[in-house]
């Protein structure tokens, strides 16, 4: 009876493990479109970037003070997302 129960929580730290790699991997992939986007970049471009760093989809928006954002997420059993903003080129 206590090798099932075993395997039930090894599954679920595995799983939460697998789900905290992934979350940093859109954290990287969100600051990498942000950034890309604040330096002139294209959005178009920024968003091949973050697929190719993990992230499934990139969404960007700008704010008044030139502030840009991007969200990045992805599915793994749950949706995940992250979001990173950088300051855009003044001009």
């Amino acid at each position: 009876m206590a090798v099932p129960a075993v395997l039930l929580v090894l599954a679920a730290c595995l799983g939460g493990l697998t789900a905290g790699a992934e979350q940093l991997r859109l954290q990287g992939a969100a600051a990498l479109a942000a950034r890309s986007v604040a330096r002139g970049d294209g959005e178009a471009r920024a968003g091949v970037m973050a697929t190719e760093a993990g992230a499934g989809a990139v969404r960007f928006g700008r704010t008044a003070d030139g502030v840009v954002c991007a969200t990045a997420s992805a599915e793994v059993v749950v949706t995940l997302a992250a979001r990173a903003c950088a300051l855009g080129a003044a001009g």
